[in-house]
């Protein structure tokens, strides 16, 4: 299953490629096989045009390397953080698109302006709160993916699959790895329709009533888009 999953992350990593998310080595997925607590994510500071799924790295949910003889992306720590915090997520991607990192390293979150992202974050994409000196100084990855989820303390991470962490990118997710990729290409989309809208009118906002129809539209037991 395993060598199946290795697969599967890197044409999800070529897919962050293919969809305009990342320049040179800006991004990693991993994917979680949950029956094993095992994670397959991108290995660090690999160009992704030379990627092979052999090299794919395996780490269990404490960090430690189980296959692979390169070192695991240097996020992975952030990646685990949120494997054991969202028990529904199957896969996550980190990325420094543009526009989605200018809204984090504004410090904002962003907000539903439209019924395309009302489709798919039932709320605003939020942005984390500052990290301290301290847990900048300490383990530092590990203290990222605490932030988002205390980000989240209050936040359906299924229903809101993405998040702002500030000063430094965003990081999606979904129920599986190529779900996540599509989120995380959702996710700069709003980002950018959100900056242009505030561009052309600060003011703008949308109805809650609508927000909840189209995100109601797609998800949930009475969710009636697409083919069933």
């Amino acid at each position: 299953m395993l060598e199946n999953l290795k697969e599967e992350v890197l044409r999800a990593n070529l897919d962050l490629v293919r969809h305009g998310l990342v320049i040179f080595t800006w991004g990693n997925v991993s994917a979680i096989d949950r029956a094993s607590g095992r994670v397959v994510i991108k290995p660090s500071g690999v160009e992704y045009d030379t990627l092979k799924a052999e090299e794919m790295t395996v780490v269990d949910l404490d960090g430690n390397i189980v296959e692979g003889s390169l070192r695991p992306s240097s996020d992975t720590p952030t990646h685990l953080a949120l494997y054991r915090a969202f028990e529904g997520i199957g896969g996550v991607v980190h990325t420094h698109s543009t526009y989605a990192t200018a809204w984090a390293q504004a410090g904002l979150e962003i907000p539903p302006l439209g019924t395309t992202h009302a489709d798919y974050f039932h709320h605003a994409v939020p942005c984390t709160a500052d990290m301290t000196r301290a847990q900048i100084g300490g383990d530092y990855e590990t203290e990222t993916g605490r932030v988002i989820v205390e980000r989240f303390r209050r936040l359906d991470p299924l229903h809101t699959p993405g998040v702002l962490v500030k000063n430094h990118g965003p990081f999606a997710w979904g129920r599986n790895v190529h779900e996540a990729v599509y989120h995380a290409t959702v996710l700069e989309e709003v980002a950018k329709m959100a900056f242009v809208t505030k561009l052309l009118n600060p003011t703008a906002g949308i109805s809650p009533s609508l927000v909840e129809k189209h995100f109601r539209r797609k998800h949930g037991p009475e969710a009636y888009y697409g083919q069933h």
